[in-house]
């Protein structure tokens, strides 16, 4: 574990950080009108929620322009990681295979997923 303690993002920062990982970097109103087609939002809680981000260190803010233009600070494979080992030890008991049975069972995996998958597996055999 590194020295520097993992800050673990609402759901909200989380909707957030995915326009964020999916945009690159982005203005308070293009996140905005990102989360607008989804949820009813009010731009003022966008703003506030990145603010606060901003401080917690989720995201970086470049200022040196009149609209600021905001990045992740997070990786998006490092916060998965986080988030599904947390998930893994505190629902499912610390077992991988309690957690893709329940979610395999649940929901539909496509064939090519189900290859992927497949493929993974095989490869975690031979190791």
């Amino acid at each position: 574990m590194s020295a520097t303690k993992y800050i673990k993002p609402t759901e909200s920062e989380l909707e957030i950080l995915q326009v964020l990982w999916g945009r690159d970097s982005a203005s308070v109103r293009e996140v905005h009108e990102e989360l607008a087609k989804t949820k009813d939002v009010g731009y003022t809680t966008t703003l506030k929620l990145m603010q606060i981000m901003h401080e917690k260190g989720l995201v970086k803010r470049d200022d040196s322009f009149k609209t600021h233009i905001y990045h992740p600070a997070v990786s998006k494979e490092k916060t998965q990681k986080h988030l599904l080992g947390k998930m893994i030890n505190t629902l499912f008991g610390g077992s991988p295979t309690e957690l893709v049975i329940q979610a395999l069972g649940n929901h539909k995996a496509s064939p090519a997923e189900l290859e992927e998958i497949q493929q993974l597996l095989d490869n975690l055999k031979k190791q």
